[in-house]
């Protein structure tokens, strides 16, 4: 033992790193903890808006929360849930700021909990996915989402993970607005709790699991 710690300390590796190093799992719960994620939904707060089809990543993270008895809180610019997963911190945000600056938001927890782009995952609707369709990318345009293209500008780049759920595009032209805004019809209603339980599911496997195994998971479920 004694020739150990002596080689140890001639390689000049710290003793609390090399115990440490051992198969405790404590020791590595700890490690795996530090890493954090920002799982972010996007919607317009009020009652006004919580049925509507552009609400739905408001509606993934209700159904997160939920899962993990926890409790969202009114802070700066949204209101903010934190959790954990498979040892990982997790940190659930609906932005206060409305749709269309949703990225200011995303910005300032990004930064505020020292977390990359890369543990970022925005949820949001989508007009070109067939109605309850997910599909989880790496990066891509805004689409002609405006949550998306905000958070573009104000990230400085369309590289970021997003979980994107269909809406489907059955509205007549011009209707896109009252489309989008509007809500649920009856035959949605009937599937919509199990395709919001599915997102939060994709939502975890990206946590726990990475980016490309999520997307081979869930994408086109």
């Amino acid at each position: 033992m004694l020739e150990r710690l002596f080689y140890f300390w001639q390689m000049k590796i710290p003793w609390k790193k090399w115990l440490g190093s051992s198969n405790d799992p404590t020791a590595q719960a700890t490690d795996d903890t530090m890493k954090k994620f920002l799982i972010v939904g996007l919607g317009n707060p009020g009652a006004k808006y919580s049925e509507t089809r552009h609400n739905i990543g408001f509606k993934v993270l209700d159904q997160l929360a939920a899962e993990k008895e926890v409790n969202f809180e009114t802070l700066k610019l949204g209101d903010v849930a934190t959790t954990t997963h498979k040892g990982k911190k997790v940190i659930l945000l609906k932005p206060n700021t409305f749709m269309n600056l949703s990225g200011k938001a995303i910005k300032y927890y990004l930064k505020q909990e020292n977390i990359s782009k890369e543990e970022l995952l925005v949820i949001t609707d989508d007009l070109n996915l067939e109605f309850g369709t997910l599909r989880m990318k790496g990066k891509g345009s805004d689409g002609g989402h405006n949550g998306l293209k905000d958070t573009q500008v104000q990230l400085n780049t369309p590289n970021y993970p997003r979980l994107r759920f269909g809406i489907s595009d059955e509205f007549s032209k011009g209707r896109q607005v009252d489309y989008v805004l509007g809500e649920w019809d009856r035959e949605e209603l009937k599937s919509l709790q199990e395709r919001i339980e599915t997102a939060a599911a994709a939502a975890l496997a990206f946590v726990h699991g990475g980016l490309a195994n999520a997307m081979n998971e869930f994408n086109g479920k």
